[in-house]
């Protein structure tokens, strides 16, 4: 935004003097108007007014040699005069430029640079084998002109959807207010990305005295003795609460479980004391997977253990983002913790402890130094001793889990 403004301002002041001006006159102006911009400033005048890149740094050389002497020496072009344009030289040259990067040419197995990447460099000599004669510094102005610029890829494809997705978003919102008007805790549950433990670096920025920022490692090969943080969380929807076991061996269901177990002593069971059953909210993948029978298994042990009824909700395919720990939770975590190296556990599960938010969040977190094997295998007996209810609206994404005695 900021960029399209400051070319538009330039092209205005332009515009508004270029019918006063001769053609020295303009490459001064517009020698002047570069070196207002400093680094980079040639390129954005030349860019707006459409003079060329040569004729300003003649104007900077004016510039900056002897007034008198130069007015003395410098002859004025009369109009119309001087160099003709590459296009006007060789119309061709703008369509064969855009053939080789319009987006519509990726598909297509004949194009020459179908499977290369498309710098200016390689666009310049692929004209050049073409028999045009250009410079990569004039193809990156060609691109500009034909609405082209330098752009990253956006994640804003999902994929396919499957064909009930709106319809579970409805069905979990409905339940998650019943519960919710009566009084009954609802919790959205997620792993959050493994980080390294150590002195690397961390991305973001933090306020540090000019010129010496916090100095860590070059490589982010993993510390064996420290190893990686694994923090799973709960988020309580009504409190706006979260409680986050930071592990030190697997993402695994049972430690999934016990994480929720965890929030519910220091928690959960102070805030909803007459709970009879709770809502767990969960994407369909990881630890608890919809799939994942140890899940099941180790929810039928904490159901038996807190005497309550739980029912779990998980999220279509390729949804997770939706969840709301991801952006109500672990979103707030990571901007606490920006720009600082997380050199040990402790200060992992400190400055997860230390998240607030202007709404109200608090947090709470531990570390969670138990072993968690994975490869455990769940027979069919113990998956069929589990008191499991699904639903009658696609029952393999939600179902209860009732106590067994």
């Amino acid at each position: 935004m900021r960029r399209a403004s400051t070319e538009a301002a330039i092209r205005r002041r332009f515009e508004g003097l270029a019918s006063t001006l001769d053609e020295r006159q303009r490459r001064l102006w517009a020698a002047a108007e570069a070196t207002t911009w400093g680094y980079g400033g040639v390129s954005l005048v030349s860019r707006c007014t459409g003079i060329s890149r040569r004729a300003i740094h003649v104007g900077l050389h004016e510039l900056q040699a002897d007034a008198a002497a130069a007015l003395a020496a410098k002859r004025v072009r009369r109009s119309g005069a001087g160099r003709r344009s590459l296009t006007e030289t060789q119309p061709d040259l703008l369509g064969a430029l855009d053939a080789l990067v319009e987006p519509t040419s990726r598909g297509d197995p004949e194009s020459p640079l179908r499977w290369t990447c498309k710098g200016v460099r390689r666009l310049a000599a692929e004209l050049q084998r073409h028999g045009f004669t250009i410079g990569r510094q004039k193809v990156a102005e060609l691109l500009s002109e034909l609405g082209y610029s330098l752009q990253a890829n956006r994640k804003t494809r999902e994929g396919s959807q499957h064909p009930d997705r709106n319809a579970q978003f409805e069905y979990i919102a409905g339940l998650v207010r019943r519960l919710q008007n009566r009084g009954q805790p609802v919790i959205s549950v997620d792993t959050k990305k493994k980080e390294l433990v150590g002195n690397f670096k961390n991305f973001g920025k933090e306020w540090c005295t000019q010129g010496k920022p916090v100095e860590v490692n070059v490589h982010d090969f993993m510390d064996k003795k420290l190893g990686k943080a694994i923090p799973y969380g709960v988020y309580d929807l009504a409190a706006n609460a979260g409680w986050v076991s930071v592990g030190t061996d697997h993402d695994t269901a049972d430690f999934a479980v016990e994480t929720i177990r965890r929030w519910w002593r220091r928690m959960g069971r102070s805030l909803y004391p007459q709970a009879t059953e709770l809502l767990i909210t969960a994407d369909g993948g990881g630890s608890n997977s919809s799939r994942n029978r140890r899940w099941k298994v180790a929810l039928q042990d904490l159901a038996d253990e807190l005497k309550l009824s739980i029912r779990v909700c998980h999220f279509p395919p390729g949804t997770s983002k939706w969840n709301k720990i991801e952006h109500r939770l672990f979103s707030q975590i990571g901007i606490n913790w920006r720009g600082k190296p997380l050199t040990s556990h402790e200060v992992v599960v400190q400055l997860i402890a230390k998240t607030t938010t202007e709404t109200g969040l608090r947090v709470r977190a531990a570390l969670d130094k138990n072993n968690y094997p994975t490869g455990i295998k769940v027979t069919d007996n113990e998956l069929a001793s589990v008191h499991l209810r699904p639903a009658k609206f696609h029952g393999e994404w939600n179902y209860t889990i009732r106590p067994s005695r």
